[in-house]
């Protein structure tokens, strides 16, 4: 067996790796500020710690030190509340906001990472006690690589597929291809969106993405993504041009259009493709039991 400073110093260097692997740092996440990535670095050093002393306190054993484990968990529940909060102060600043369901989901992945981090340090300094060093030096890697496979969740590619479309007006009214959009009533903005909107039609595969699709808040979270790349041509009190997402209520798939700052065709349909299949908006209903007696 080894010392427990090897042991511990094993479990702490592989959770702090997998949170600083799991810590995202692209567009569709938060935080993307260097403060909050010392933030969250520091917090994920916490439980990487809290992990490593866990088998050490019960081969001693001391197992008042293993309490400190439910103390943690109250902390990173706290932890969520904190990024909610965070996150809803900031919505009220941006003209595209991200919608409730979209920053309940990333409030909840902070808090679910910090646990996948005490899990990945535990089991290496379990293994580091009881086989040595050499055989955590292959356990680390196996949960660093597991724990990113469980955070990694669907996105709307793979509920739906995305084609381009055209956009029309009946008098009017504005259309992606068959889908009444809104009422425009100025003529030059209904130029303008006839000569520099983008339009796209989303068909979800099967009637569990459509379910998915109707969300708002999954519908908010395709907006938010795509304009956070290219943009959207609207500003402070003047949300004419703002990008919308409708569905087409026979048919089941939905229709958005933007104004973008950048259009660029093939880059919003890959930002469609990218966008987090949200928890909230997930349907799993037909997969029950009147679900599927409904669906026959």
């Amino acid at each position: 067996m080894q010392s427990y400073g090897t042991v511990i110093l094993a479990g702490i260097a592989a959770g702090f790796i997998n949170r600083w692997i799991l810590l995202r740092y692209d567009y569709r996440h938060y935080p993307t500020y260097p403060h909050g990535h010392v933030t969250h670095l520091a917090l994920g050093f916490i439980a990487a710690s809290l992990g490593a002393v866990a088998i050490p306190a019960i081969a001693e054993p001391d197992y008042v030190a293993v309490t400190f484990l439910t103390l943690a968990a109250q902390q990173f529940r706290e932890i969520r509340d904190m990024e909610r909060k965070t996150l809803s102060s900031l919505e009220e600043n941006k003209l595209i906001t991200r919608g409730h369901d979209y920053i309940e989901g990333i409030a909840r992945v902070f808090e679910v990472r910090n646990y996948l981090v005490i899990l990945t340090s535990l089991v290496t300094s379990g293994a580091a006690h009881l086989w040595g060093w050499p055989f955590a030096l292959a356990v680390g890697p196996l949960m660093i690589y597991g724990t990113t496979q469980v955070m990694s969740g669907l996105t709307v590619g793979e509920i739906a597929s995305i084609e381009p479309a055209e956009v029309s007006f009946d008098g009017a009214l504005l259309k992606v291809a068959d889908v009444p959009m809104m009422n425009v009533g100025f003529k030059a903005t209904r130029e303008k969106i006839l000569s520099e909107a983008l339009a796209v039609l989303i068909h979800p595969f099967d009637d569990e993405g459509r379910l998915t699709l109707q969300s708002p808040g999954q519908r908010m979270a395709i907006i938010h993504d795509v304009t956070s790349i290219l943009g959207a041509k609207v500003d402070i009190s003047e949300m004419e041009l703002a990008p919308m997402a409708r569905m087409h209520a026979d048919k089941g798939y939905l229709a958005m259009f933007i104004v973008a700052n950048e259009p660029d065709m093939d880059v919003l349909i890959e930002m469609i493709k990218r966008v987090p299949v949200l928890e909230s908006a997930r349907s799993t209903t037909l997969k029950s039991y009147w679900g599927r007696k409904a669906a026959d």
